[in-house]
């Protein structure tokens, strides 16, 4: 069995104070470990998206302990946090947040810019990269080129490109339709395969349907954990 490479332990998170006091996450306790593929499902408000702030160093716990990678967040500056994000995690977001001015390739290049990659070391890995989410012959297209799985794509890609440990998907298909959908989800699926460990946060069951466990959130609290093993 692999190392957990996710760990929260006893984690709450509260906003406001008094009255006004929202519990967003109460007292979570989840483990994941290097190369699984994992879905936080939950609806509107079940606290999903803030359990991908704490895991991220986006956002500090209220209390408990959160570990990723060995690193004690809660120990970690701004500065740090900053670094572990850069160097730990990748980001996939519903929104492609690509720069429309910019090629693929130079959209892809970014994360490495801001480590102050060599220009052609960094060109090296972007393709690399693309070619990984089986978009290395789009590389000139600028973003209005190209259609939304391929600027989907573009952004894993981009994710990737500095070789992180966990990739954190927020609702990445939520802006296509079922078929680019599902091209997305195997993307996501031989990256895994490659043992990338992949968490998708998602309201959407038939995304979840694609993951090997499922973790499901309502009001802050996990009400199931459910592993469905390898899947075809």
């Amino acid at each position: 069995m692999s190392e957990p490479i996710i760990n929260l332990k006893s984690v709450t998170k509260t906003y406001g104070k008094g009255a006004a006091e929202i519990v967003a996450l109460d007292n979570v306790n989840l483990t994941i470990r290097q190369g699984e593929m994992v879905a936080i499902v939950g609806s509107s408000g079940s606290g999903k998206s803030t359990m991908l702030n704490v895991l991220s160093g986006m956002d500090a716990a209220t209390k408990g302990e959160i570990v990723v990678n060995s690193k004690h967040l809660n120990s970690l500056d701004g500065r740090q946090l900053a670094e572990f994000r850069n160097t730990t995690i990748g980001f996939v977001f519903q929104q492609f947040h690509l720069l429309p001015r910019k090629t693929a390739l130079d959209n892809v290049r970014l994360p490495l810019l801001y480590r102050h990659t060599h220009s052609k070391s960094s060109k090296v890995r972007a393709m690399e990269s693309l070619k990984l989410v089986g978009l290395s012959e789009r590389s000139t297209h600028k973003p209005n080129e190209l259609s939304g799985g391929q600027q989907q794509r573009v952004a894993i890609a981009r994710a990737l490109v500095g070789n992180p440990k966990i990739l954190l998907a927020d609702e990445p298909t939520g802006s296509l339709d079922s078929s680019t959908s599902g091209e997305i989800l195997d993307v996501l699926k031989d990256l895994n395969s490659k043992g990338i460990t992949v968490v998708i946060i998602t309201h959407d069951q038939e995304v979840s349907n694609q993951a090997k466990r499922v973790v499901s959130l309502r009001d802050g609290r996990i009400v199931s954990d459910i592993s469905h093993g390898e899947l075809a």
